[in-house]
């Protein structure tokens, strides 16, 4: 018992044993699980052969691995789980032959990977496995001499750093990352033990177990490398032996016939050995790189080292070059007859990180070396440590996963260095683009191998899809967020730049390019999940838009379920109408087209739903330039209207492209009724064309090629309105048709039959006349009812004065001296109830109604048409001299004292009347000439007294409004600076708003912004600040009836005060009745007073400008400045800068000071 393994629990709470069976000469053992506090069996397994003393219990507790021998059953040993109740839950075979031994078993600390020590024959094997979708993957395998008695252990800390060491003192660190299975044309290559199974995911999405074909290899495989290019595929793999081995493998397109099958592949031969290698990339189709070290013992433990070889020791950079003597079949793997050759070996000083090749340049890449110092290579030359540019492109720490790539559409293009570290941060060369990535890969459109966005997953689970051109013009920070996800405030507006990942902890493992736009993501469990992000499927439909496939283009809106109007509102309409004929050849499919046609609609989407996906075309002023020859090519096109535009240029292009056919009328009768508005009535008119040839029973090619009428009809009556449909039938005056349409729309005969047969009976032209007012075509129901003849004047009369907007026509059409005279009269009236007087006036002297015109001028207060309209009717002067003053007491009624005044001079004689109207109306110089002319001293005297009443008057309001002026100005100004204080403190606490959620922040929003500059910024609960629905329609109601008051402490006074102060200039009418003032002053003698006039009206609006400016200066700014924002500074500017303007033209010169 005391011989027996002992394994804890993660927790200690639990330990499990081995122990043989008690009274039974077997080998088998029993497993026990022990409670360490109690010291009693908590479980017990049944009775199995398990191996040696290997006991092994998984840090997280979830399994108990156990070594089980199996030589019996003549096979080798196999790993066996238990769960801590003791039941077996799995196993998995080591696929070693029957007398291997397990000498050692470890989990690393993350309990996701699992090491053991296995012997067999002259060798030690340390082996790891990977568990993934039920299944244990054997991913690494490292051979060590028997003699060397290899052990190790797992870093406690480091989940992916394993310690061993030899009886020989040879103590090594690994240090293993995860790198992607799936390469760069989206083929998964996953190393299985001494298998790689090959899955093309552009062909199918095979989850793992699952894959295409395998390849087989003599012993594991320890390291791979992957080269396509122009369909030529090529594999090259690091056994555990030391032995490289290169398998060359047919089309993609071919894959499908190599389903299920395994293919053997023999190592290469070589006159040296080559290592081991750390890292391996093709630097051409022939031509191998690799870092590989010499001199250790699990180094070449297969070869038998020459004198020279055993000189080698450390890291070298080698060369390696391919040929192959069997000649490659097409569809068929080349798996033998490869021979290595090292051509070229250069001794590393450093640790290499990592190497990538050049993209831009055959025959190079980039070496890594620890500390991130990135340098060029070159085949034969080695590396260029001289390089001035190799501090641009190196990162600032050491960089594990390492990438380069080709960017720039435009010439010359450029490369960019990608490396993600240990710590989760993503460099490109020196800069830190994000500092929590995952995992990351590219995405290229295929059109040039040009690399268009960067795919990064992040710690917190987001898939973002950078824009290179963000990268090279360094706009992420904004755009991006830093790529971390802040709470939710914009839940409303969509996210462009990232996808929750709904899984916790998946990983990007590759992309399928070009018109796939997929990205393929690994959860824990192994499974595999496609996704499509919209930005890269609208970048991929952008890219065929540019080239101009349309078909590629329509194919993807459609698989993606992207609004089809993206391939017009992209293109632009001009330009795609222009296209449509090479847009109907490409698609050539009626349901295609049949589909895109129901689905354009008004809307740009590049303006709303896609406004943040898609950018211009870069050819956009070309396409300005076609559309501008276009607008003057076609006047029958709508630019304005881009419904009907777009489906009368798909409808011609399919008459030309598309040959005749049942389905090109029914998908021609789509564009017809899928147009804005609807054209129903050339629809009908063409299946009443059908249905014309089916009455005549012709057998011409003609009908052959197009759909029975019954068919075309049910069409229509599927795309539209059923009613919309029968009014146009009705529209074309065909009964047989209309009737025709409401029996195929299953309408009741009972409801149509009546009425059809009630037009049936009717004349022709009162039967179109009936079915126009019916579908309010009331200019066709007056050309029908004129050309009635005169027995229908009345109906026609009628028509006219319900609908108003018929008096023109029906000028028009009447043409009799007398029914035009009524339809005049009609008019006049009509105007007349409109309030539109002037034009009643005018149109009823066209008809001679001289009353009717006398009237509507007298409603108009047009007094010169009344006196006129009266001379036409040759009143009696008795009666004209009574209408003048009528109209004299009306103009004084409605405020017009000045044309009062004219009146009574020129058509009553009374002067003393006129002159009071003309002081009323402040026309100083008229009053003073009209008392000259008639010589009245008396009036004069009046005259005089009125206008210096008046100046003192205009002085005393001009004093009171330029201190008003600077009451207003001084209490705005104080009312802004407490404003802004107040905003100063609530921007203090904008972090704790932020904070809040958006429900909150939005009330407390709301709460602040009401705030006046008396609020001392407590907030009320959000019941309390929350009324009824009739409460705040009372308020409302009160802010519109104290408008334009100003409430001293209320939120609105600010505003308020600026608009009182601007209400204060003076108007064109007061400057004119100034002007005239000052003329007259000066006129009667009294020159000291329109100086004083003129000097204090010229400081009220000097001083109203200077304030009104300094007003409009402080609300632009979020200061004031006491020393600069001061009205006498400002009064100074206006007085230098609008001395001359038209503001000042009521001046008289005379007056003016220095």
């Amino acid at each position: 018992m005391f011989g027996s393994p002992i394994s804890w629990r993660g927790d200690g709470k639990y330990f499990a044993t081995l122990s043989g069976v008690s009274n039974s000469s077997s080998l088998k053992k029993r497993l026990k699980v022990w409670e360490r506090d109690a010291g009693a069996v908590h479980a017990s397994s049944e009775p199995k052969e398990l191996m040696g003393s290997i006991l092994e219990w998984m840090p997280s507790g979830a399994k108990i691995a156990a070594v089980c021998d199996r030589k019996a059953e003549e096979e080798g040993p196999s790993i066996v789980f238990y769960e801590r109740n003791g039941l077996e839950r799995s196993s998995f075979h080591i696929d070693e032959p029957t007398h291997a031994t397990v000498e050692l078993l470890k989990w690393n600390c993350s309990s996701d990977l699992l090491a053991a020590v296995v012997r067999s024959g002259n060798y030690d094997s340390v082996k790891i496995w990977f568990f993934n979708n039920n299944h244990w993957y054997l991913k690494h395998e490292i051979k060590y001499t028997r003699k060397d008695g290899v052990r190790f252990m797992w870093d406690p800390t480091k989940s992916q750093h394993l310690i061993s060491w030899t009886l020989g003192g040879q103590v090594t660190v690994y240090k293993f990352i995860w790198v992607t299975a799936v390469m760069d044309d989206s083929t998964a290559l996953v190393i299985d033990g001494s298998k790689i199974l090959v899955t093309s995911l552009s062909l199918s999405l095979m989850p793992p177990t699952m894959y295409l074909f395998s390849l087989s290899f003599p012993t594991a495989v320890r390291e791979m490398a992957f080269h396509s290019i122009n369909g030529k595929n090529r594999l090259a793999a690091l056994l555990s032996n030391g032995c490289l081995c290169v398998a060359e493998l047919p089309m993609p397109d071919t894959w499908e016939e190599l389903e299920g099958k395994e293919f053997s592949v023999e190592p290469c031969l070589s006159a040296t050995s080559l290592g081991s290698f750390v890292h391996l990339i093709w630097l051409d189709s022939h031509v191998l790189l690799a870092v590989s070290h010499h001199g250790f013992n699990h180094s070449n433990c297969s070869f038998q080292t020459s004198s020279m070889e055993d000189r080698l020791l450390g890291f070298y950079l080698q060369e390696i070059e391919l040929t192959c003597s069997e000649d490659n079949a097409p569809g068929l793997l080349t798996c033998s007859g490869w021979h290595a050759t090292v051509s070229y070996q250069n001794l590393l000083e450093g640790l290499v990180m990592g190497i990538a090749p050049n993209p831009a340049k055959k025959c190079s890449a980039f070496v890594q070396f620890d500390g991130g110092q990135v340098f060029e290579y070159t085949s034969k030359l080695g590396i260029n440590r001289r390089d001035l540019k190799h501090d641009e492109i190196s990162f600032s720490s050491s960089c594990p996963w390492m990438n380069v790539v080709l960017v720039g559409v435009t010439e010359p293009s450029k490369l960019l260095f990608f490396g993600l570290d240990d710590m989760a941060r993503l460099h490109v060369g020196r800069r830190m683009l994000c500092s929590n990535c995952s995992s990351f890969s590219f995405y290229c459109n295929l059109a040039n191998n040009v690399i268009t966005h960067l795919i990064l997953a992040t710690k917190q689970d987001l898939l973002f899809i950078v824009d290179i051109s963000d990268i090279l013009h360094k706009e992420l920070e904004l755009t991006y967020e830093n790529f971390i996800h802040v709470g939710s405030k914009r839940r409303e507006e969509e996210n462009v730049n990232f996808i929750n990942i709904w899984e916790r902890g998946a990983k990007l493992v590759g992309v399928l390019h070009g018109e796939e736009a997929a990205v393929i993501l690994q959860t824990n469990r192994g499974n595999l999940e496609c996704i499509y992000p919209r930005k890269l499927v609208l970048a991929s439909i952008v890219n065929a838009l540019n080239q101009r496939r349309f078909r590629d283009a329509l194919l993807m809106v459609r698989r993606h379920r992207i609004d089809f109007n993206v391939i017009v509102d992209y293109c632009g309409l001009q330009v795609f109408i222009q296209l449509a004929s090479e847009f109907v050849r490409q698609v050539n499919n009626l349901s295609y087209i049949t589909e895109f046609v129901c689905a354009i609609k008004s809307e740009n989407l590049t303006q709303t739903l896609y406004k943040k996906f898609l950018s211009p075309p870069s050819c956009k002023e070309h396409n300005d330039l076609q559309a501008n020859d276009f607008r003057g090519s076609d006047a029958s096109l709508d630019s304005n209207n881009k419904v009907s535009s777009v489906l009368l240029a798909l409808r011609r292009a399919l008459e030309e492209q598309i040959p005749e056919s049942p389905a090109r009328v029914l998908c021609i009768l789509t564009t017809l009724a899928r147009s804005d508005p609807p054209a129903l009535e050339e629809a009908l008119e063409r299946v009443k064309v059908i249905r014309e040839m089916e009455l005549l029973g012709s057998d011409d090619s003609r009908r052959k090629n197009c759909p029975s009428a019954e068919e075309a009809l049910k069409h229509l009556l599927w795309l539209s309105d059923s009613e919309a449909v029968f009014e146009a039938a009705l529209g074309l005056y065909d009964l047989n048709l209309a009737a025709i349409v409401a029996l195929n729309s299953h309408r009741d005969p009972k409801e149509f039959l009546p009425f059809l047969q009630e037009l049936e009976r009717m004349p022709f032209l009162l039967m179109c006349y009936s079915i126009d007012l019916r579908l309010h075509r009331f200019e066709k129901a007056l050309k029908h009812i004129v050309s009635a003849g005169d027995a229908y004047f009345a109906d026609c009369m009628n028509l006219m004065k319900k609908n108003p907007q018929l008096f023109p026509l029906g000028l028009q059409l009447i043409t009799d001296p007398t029914k035009r005279g009524q339809v005049l009269e009609a008019l006049g009236d009509h105007l007349s109830d409109e309030k539109c007087f002037e034009d009643a006036a005018a149109t009823y002297l066209c008809c001679s109604s001289l009353q009717k015109a006398l009237k509507a001028y007298r409603e108009c207060g047009n007094w010169s048409g009344v006196l006129t309209v009266a001379g036409l009717l040759k009143l009696e002067k008795d009666e004209v001299l009574q209408l003048a003053h009528d109209l004299c007491e009306e103009l004084q009624a409605l405020g017009k004292p000045g044309e009062a005044a004219k009146i009574a001079l020129d058509y009553c004689g009374d002067i003393n009347v006129g002159i009071n109207l003309l002081i009323s109306a402040r026309d100083w110089e008229e009053a003073l000439r009209v008392a000259f002319l008639h010589g009245r001293e008396d009036l004069f005297s009046e005259v005089k007294n009125a206008s210096l009443e008046c100046a003192i008057s205009l002085i005393d309001e001009y004093k009171e409004g330029l201190e008003k002026v600077g009451k207003y100005l001084a209490r705005y100004l104080a009312v802004r600076q407490r404003r802004l204080l107040l905003a100063a403190k609530l921007q203090s606490e904008e972090r704790l708003i932020n904070d809040l959620d958006d429900d909150t922040a939005s009330e407390a929003s709301s709460t602040f912004s009401g705030m006046s500059v008396y609020t001392t910024g407590t907030r009320k609960s959000s019941a309390a600040s929350t009324g009824s629905t009739l409460a705040s329609k009372a308020r409302d109601t009160r802010r519109q009836r104290s408008r334009g008051k100003i409430r001293p402490g209320s939120p609105g006074e600010e505003m308020a005060l600026v608009e009182h102060l601007k209400g204060m200039s003076l108007t064109a009418g007061a400057k004119r009745e100034l002007k005239s003032l000052l003329v007259s002053l000066v006129m009667i003698g009294n020159e000291e007073t329109a100086r004083k006039l003129q000097h204090v009206g010229e400081n009220f609006q000097l001083s109203h400008m200077a304030a009104v400016r300094l007003a409009e200066d402080t609300m632009s700014n979020d200061s004031i400045n006491e020393h600069a924002h001061t009205l006498e500074r400002y009064l100074q500017k206006v007085k230098t800068e609008q001395q001359d303007l038209d503001a000042f033209s009521w001046r008289c010169r005379v007056f003016l000071s220095h």
